[in-house]
């Protein structure tokens, strides 16, 4: 019998295949079931939007509440917010009942001559962005439904730092002044940029100062996370040694995706043995960089030769802190002023991150196949 594959790298299936986070739920839980707003910041790929989906699924908030989940990382602009936003809401009111979501488009006057209703009379957000003419009056529609809604609404906002680009200068002031009003719903402010959503939650000069709890998010324990992994591998004869996955969780920082991705390979691989090794791994990681090739090498055409360069050296360093130090600059052949233009650009391109000062490639396959081609 074929087993579906446990080790899921998007999305959310059920608890049976969510690993640990036990004490992060429960505190989440508190927080928002008594009243407290709560910005989650963690780095990308960590888990923080399937922690939020563990919590959402489970039959107290299924039932007492409505959840709602949104990412906003590739919006641009306060009429992108809006229009994520308001889709958000519907998936989730449309699966509730013709009176939960009549209630709702009542109150979505500015839309309403542009929301569809599918061949069983469900409606559809198949309305383009340039449909939300006035997106200050559609968010106040929204914002009244959360209010008006017949129970309360837990509101997940996915890469909320995004916010702070904007080209409207007043959206955290104008979002601040919304959701203070409303007593009706709670929200988590999940962000992957620390220094961002530092800046956002934690300056005084700022609308969301003090306005809510902060949590962070760890890796999972390697000795939990193994026994999972264990846990699941052997419903397809296979088990993985401590070595193994010592070295998995190491070359990954602990991070889960990376994790969750060889681990969901590693689940159908055709070993001779069923006690995965190292050499099971590695032969995993050459098949995605295999795999991934060709949109790394077209992301290396998008920049110059000296961005190529910088970017090259701090996938060998891993985590490099003293990108402008001497010993650094004369290791790689770099000048100060081309390592600070490239930073620029590859910051701003997601190539890399910076947080605390400590630069790194963003994708780990990138950096590792980055070392793998560039020795």
């Amino acid at each position: 019998m074929r087993h579906q594959n446990p080790f899921i790298i998007e999305g959310y299936r059920s608890p049976d295949y969510f690993c640990d986070r036990e004490s992060e739920t429960a505190l989440l839980k508190r927080h928002l079931t008594n009243g407290c707003n709560v910005a989650l910041i963690a780095p990308r790929r960590l888990g923080k939007s399937g922690l939020i989906h563990h919590l959402f699924h489970q039959e107290e908030i299924q039932n007492d509440y409505y959840p709602i989940y949104i990412d906003i990382y590739e919006t641009k602009n306060l009429n992108e917010f809006v229009y994520v936003l308001g889709k958000g809401i519907l998936s989730v009111l449309k699966t509730q009942g013709r009176k939960t979501w009549e209630a709702f488009l009542s109150i979505l006057k500015s839309l309403q001559s542009t929301i569809t209703f599918d061949i069983n009379g469900i409606p559809e957000w198949n309305l383009g962005i340039g449909d939300i003419k006035y997106p200050d009056v559609t968010l106040d529609e929204l914002f009244e439904y959360l209010e008006k809604a017949d129970k309360p609404c837990l509101v997940a906002i996915d890469e909320f730092q995004t916010i702070a680009n904007y080209p409207e200068k007043t959206v955290e002031a104008s979002l601040r002044k919304r959701i203070q009003q409303c007593q009706n719903a709670r929200f988590i402010y999940a962000g992957s940029k620390r220094h961002m959503m530092a800046q956002i939650f934690s300056s005084s000069a700022r609308p969301f100062y003090n306005s809510s709890a902060i949590m962070g998010l760890e890796t999972i324990d390697r000795k939990v996370y193994r026994e999972f992994a264990n846990r699941h591998l052997a419903t397809n004869g296979k088990s993985i040694t401590k070595e193994a996955f010592q070295y998995l969780y190491d070359a990954y920082d602990g991070v889960t995706w990376y994790i969750q991705y060889i681990l969901n390979m590693l689940y159908t691989t055709l070993s001779d043995t069923p006690n995965l090794s190292i050499a099971d791994i590695k032969a995993v990681e050459n098949e995605i960089l295999s795999q991934h090739r060709f949109s790394y090498q077209a992301f290396l055409y998008q920049i110059t030769a000296k961005q190529k360069q910088v970017l090259i050296a701090s996938a060998h360093e891993h985590k490099a802190s003293s990108v402008m130090s001497q010993s650094f600059l004369q290791k790689n052949h770099l000048g100060a002023s081309t390592v600070q233009g490239a930073i620029k650009v590859l910051l701003a391109g997601d190539f890399i991150t910076n947080d605390d000062g400590v630069y790194e490639v963003c994708d780990k396959f990138f950096e590792r196949y980055l070392r793998a081609s560039n020795r």
